[in-house]
Order: C-alpha cells, then structure tokens, then sequence
C-alpha cells in the first residue's frame, strides 16, 4: 500500500491485494515434486483464511486440498501451518497477517495432498495407545443404562469439562519439537487427556495404572519444556499445566514402584 492509501481513512481505503503462497503436493503423485504455488486475491472484510482458501479453490484451482467441517473453530480440520505457526485457518482472519502469506501441511502427521493431513489417524492410534476411556467397574460387566448418572461436585465436573474442550486439531502436536524427534511421542493431547481421566472420579485406574501407559521417554519424561504446544493451542488449554502436573504424579508414582512401597534408585 503506498503512502497515499495509507493517509485516507480507513472505510475509503482499497482493499490489500493477497498473495497466499501453498506448499503443494500429492502422495499418490510421487512423479511430481513438493512445490509452492502462489495465488492471488482481494481481500474482503471480514475474511478468514478458510474463506480465502474457498475462493481460490472456487475460482482459481479445483485441486487445491485442504479440509473444514464447522467453520466455527469446533472440529479442527482446517488446521495448518499459517507462517510458520500451527492454527486454524477458520479462525484466522487475514487482516491479522501481512499480505503475503505462507501455507503449509502439519508436519508429523500422514498427508493426504497440499494442506490436508490425517490427524484422525493418529489421535486415534494415539488415543488406543493410552486408553483415554473410563475404566470403572462396569466396562467389563457392559453400562446399566437404566441407572442414574453418578453425582459429582460442580467444581469437579468443571475441571473436567476445561480439558474436555480439546478439538484434537493437531495444532500442539505440530508445534512440538519432541514429536518432530521422537516418533513414538504421545504428545500433549494425550498427556492432557489422562489428566482430565485422572481428575475423573469414575475412573478406577491409580497413579501406577496412569504410568504404565506414560511413564517414560515416549510419555511425561520425554516433553523438552520447549512451550510450543502450549503457545498454539486454539482453545487455550493449560496444556503446561497438566503436563507437569502428571509428570509430578508419574515420578512419584515411579519412585514408590508397582507393590507401592518405595523403590530403589538405580
């Protein structure tokens, strides 16, 4: 914008011409190189990536891939890497950023084409892998569906529900130095789910139970403490918080052994 357009007021100024440059490619067309194609667009009021991304695909390129399902920043589909930082595309307008705009894939997990991944794989192998259910007595006996749900304090219900907002966007895991080193890795998406299960008083499992699952390098032993996950969570979850928190109950837990009586350093 020259100095001119940038003297008139804000209602009369003309509207930033866009250049959103995509990191392209297609697995199922190996033949074809990683490549960054540019387009470009006017940008309108109110306009989000999602809806910039639209119109490019709408009007300019049929094949650009990325996905959304809400639109409202609930299901975390859209999300990619927007400038080198991991967030939701529907939920970043594009007056926050500068005309020229980089787009890539989260790193980490498997992709599908362009800005598209399947972060639905992974949590999902993620989520097996830690067993992020209650476990009460009744899991094996098959749920009374007849009887009343259990009572809980509203404080408590509370706590839960903070960490239950998790919209398993992959945001974190792709800021996560750790997982870019550490394949096995569970992430701060599960550390976080087994504290909100820890917190559950339906949840029959002990600490010892919790550092089976966790209690390790690939788990709360392996986070670098680099902040990353915390920095770019969509929905602001205290993932820090639960991570040291579990990692305070798994080194105790570890320390008193499998029998509960303490055990010897080595």
């Amino acid at each position: 914008m020259n100095d001119a357009a940038a003297d008139m007021p804000a209602e009369t100024q003309p509207p930033r011409r866009l250049r959103i440059s995509v990191l392209r490619y297609n697995p199922a067309e190996p033949e074809r190189a990683p490549r960054l194609q540019t387009y470009e667009l006017e940008e309108a009021d109110g306009m989000t990536l999602f809806i910039a991304l639209n119109e490019i695909r709408e009007i300019q390129d049929p094949s650009l891939q990325f996905d959304f399902v809400c639109r409202a920043g609930i299901c975390g589909s859209c999300a990619m890497v927007i400038n080198g930082r991991p967030g939701l595309a529907c939920r970043t307008l594009t007056t926050q950023l500068p005309t020229k705009i980089a787009l890539a894939p989260l790193p980490v997990f498997e992709l599908i084409g362009d800005l598209s991944v399947n972060t639905g794989k992974w949590m999902r192998a993620m989520s097996e892998r830690v067993e992020t259910w209650v476990h009460a007595q009744e899991t094996a006996q098959g749920a009374d569906l007849d009887r009343a749900e259990a009572r809980m304090e509203p404080e408590q219900a509370e706590a839960i529900y903070e960490l239950d907002r998790c919209i398993e966007c992959g945001c974190c895991v792709a800021a996560c130095g750790t997982a870019r080193m550490r394949e096995d890795f569970v992430g701060a998406v599960a550390i976080n789910k087994l504290a909100r299960f820890r917190l559950d008083p339906r949840d029959l499992r002990d600490d010892g139970d919790f550092y089976e699952l966790i209690g390790d390098d690939d788990g709360v032993f392996g986070c670098m403490t680099l902040l990353g996950c915390d920095d770019v969570c969509p929905k602001d979850l205290p993932l820090m918080t639960q991570l040291a928190y579990m990692r305070r109950k798994m080194a105790a837990a570890g320390w008193r052994g499998a029998d509960g009586a303490a055990a010897t350093p080595d």
